[in-house]
């Protein structure tokens, strides 16, 4: 089975113009993404997708492959899709493009869950523990799995706690909160990709509620941490001394 981490990597984000290429602790963004990519024992290889020559540049001289894609693709799943979509792979792994604290443990975590001969899920992605601060924020992103640890339902909304709250039921196991990793198979994928946003995605603002509505199995690998992504020049600036304390720089 052949699995490849691509990570998508496009330059003009609203929020943040130039963010992979943004420098946080000695190195670009996307270079701490790259080496935490490439630490992995899973991944046969590891692609930036881009649209962007700088982009691209910094890829290559970090040893990894650039694909070159439409800067008008609407999000980085078509960027990655459009990356793959003609290479012989069987899964793939989503590496975000803003996540510094990447490692190769994690994205071995997601990938595992296609290596087990009984499985036959079309997608993984990972959740921790929530906090009560967590539950309440429309910002974090909560998950409700079953028994075989798959995702019944994503919400902002703090699911499936709307009749009796946490407190009263002495217990926060009734969801996870989410983190943005996905891994999926090349078929899905394509389904997905060609497939148009569903009510519920766009409801919620959720792409991942595209694929329950089309049918798919999303196994939900719990981890014990988060992970920080970086939205904002304010991130990268709380992110520094956490990547200096972990790397030693």
């Amino acid at each position: 089975m052949k699995i490849v981490g691509v990570i998508p990597a496009r330059f003009g984000a609203s929020r943040f113009p130039g963010k992979p290429l943004f420098e946080i602790a000695g190195k670009p963004l996307l270079q701490w993404v790259i080496e935490g990519a490439r630490q992995s024992r899973r991944l046969q290889e590891v692609l930036v997708a881009t649209d962007d020559a700088r982009i691209a540049g910094l890829a290559r001289r970090c040893g990894v492959e650039a694909v070159m894609t439409d800067s008008d693709l609407p999000s980085g799943t078509d960027r990655i899709w459009a990356a793959v979509k003609s290479r012989d792979v069987d899964v793939v792994v989503n590496v975000q493009g803003d996540e510094p604290l990447i490692t190769g443990e994690v994205v071995d975590r997601l990938a595992d869950v296609f290596l087990r001969p009984w499985n036959s899920v079309e997608m993984a992605t990972l959740g921790h523990a929530i906090s009560t601060e967590e539950l309440g924020s429309f910002n974090a992103v909560k998950v409700v799995v079953n028994r075989q640890g798959e995702a019944l339902y994503f919400s902002r909304f703090p699911i499936p706690y709307s009749r009796h709250d946490a407190e009263s039921l002495g217990s926060l196991a009734g969801c996870l909160k989410h983190i943005g990793l996905y891994a999926y198979t090349k078929n899905f994928l394509e389904k997905f990709c060609e497939a148009p946003p569903a009510l519920i995605e766009k409801a919620e603002s959720l792409e991942q509620l595209r694929a329950l509505d089309l049918g798919a199995r999303i196994h939900v690998v719990k981890v014990e941490h988060s992970l920080r992504g970086v939205d904002t020049p304010e991130d990268a600036a709380a992110l520094e001394p956490i990547l200096r304390r972990i790397h030693g720089s």
